[in-house]
Protein backbone atom coordinates (compact mmCIF):
# COMPACT_ATOMS: atom_id res chain seq x y z
CA UNK A 1 0.00 0.00 0.00
CA UNK A 2 1.29 3.28 -1.10
CA UNK A 3 1.06 6.41 1.46
CA UNK A 4 1.64 9.92 -0.20
CA UNK A 5 2.91 13.35 2.01
CA UNK A 6 3.19 17.00 0.61
CA UNK A 7 6.47 16.78 -0.47
CA UNK A 8 9.25 19.41 0.46
CA UNK A 9 10.36 21.64 -2.22
CA UNK A 10 13.23 23.76 -3.03
CA UNK A 11 12.83 27.54 -4.22
CA UNK A 12 13.46 25.95 -7.74
CA UNK A 13 11.44 23.45 -8.25
CA UNK A 14 8.41 25.36 -6.29
CA UNK A 15 9.17 28.20 -9.07
CA UNK A 16 8.77 25.69 -11.93
CA UNK A 17 5.36 24.48 -10.46
CA UNK A 18 3.64 27.69 -10.04
CA UNK A 19 4.85 28.45 -13.73
CA UNK A 20 2.99 25.07 -14.81
CA UNK A 21 0.07 25.83 -12.69
CA UNK A 22 0.29 29.31 -14.10
CA UNK A 23 -0.01 28.08 -17.64
CA UNK A 24 -2.88 25.48 -16.58
CA UNK A 25 -4.97 27.74 -15.32
CA UNK A 26 -5.37 24.95 -12.20
CA UNK A 27 -3.56 24.30 -9.07
CA UNK A 28 -1.09 21.25 -8.21
CA UNK A 29 -0.03 19.54 -5.45
CA UNK A 30 3.17 18.21 -4.77
CA UNK A 31 2.89 14.49 -3.01
CA UNK A 32 6.15 12.38 -2.36
CA UNK A 33 5.43 9.10 -1.46
CA UNK A 34 6.33 7.79 1.79
CA UNK A 35 7.39 4.26 3.45
CA UNK A 36 5.32 3.18 6.06
CA UNK A 37 3.25 -0.07 7.49
CA UNK A 38 -0.39 0.30 8.47
CA UNK A 39 -1.11 -0.58 12.04
CA UNK A 40 -3.56 -3.21 13.37
CA UNK A 41 -6.32 -1.64 15.52
CA UNK A 42 -8.33 -3.34 17.49
CA UNK A 43 -12.08 -2.68 16.79
CA UNK A 44 -11.89 0.22 19.81
CA UNK A 45 -9.14 1.90 18.63
CA UNK A 46 -10.38 2.08 14.85
CA UNK A 47 -13.68 3.51 16.19
CA UNK A 48 -11.94 6.26 18.21
CA UNK A 49 -9.43 6.72 15.11
CA UNK A 50 -12.88 7.08 12.76
CA UNK A 51 -14.79 9.22 15.53
CA UNK A 52 -11.68 12.09 15.41
CA UNK A 53 -11.89 11.76 11.65
CA UNK A 54 -15.64 12.97 11.53
CA UNK A 55 -15.18 15.10 14.16
CA UNK A 56 -11.99 17.29 12.17
CA UNK A 57 -13.08 16.21 8.79
CA UNK A 58 -9.72 14.48 7.94
CA UNK A 59 -8.23 11.10 6.94
CA UNK A 60 -6.25 9.65 9.70
CA UNK A 61 -3.54 6.72 9.40
CA UNK A 62 -2.30 4.54 12.19
CA UNK A 63 1.45 3.59 11.53
CA UNK A 64 3.98 2.03 12.81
Amino acid sequence: MSYFAFANLNDRDLHAIKELETKLGRPLVALKEVEMAPAQLDENALSQVRDLEGKLGVALVAVN
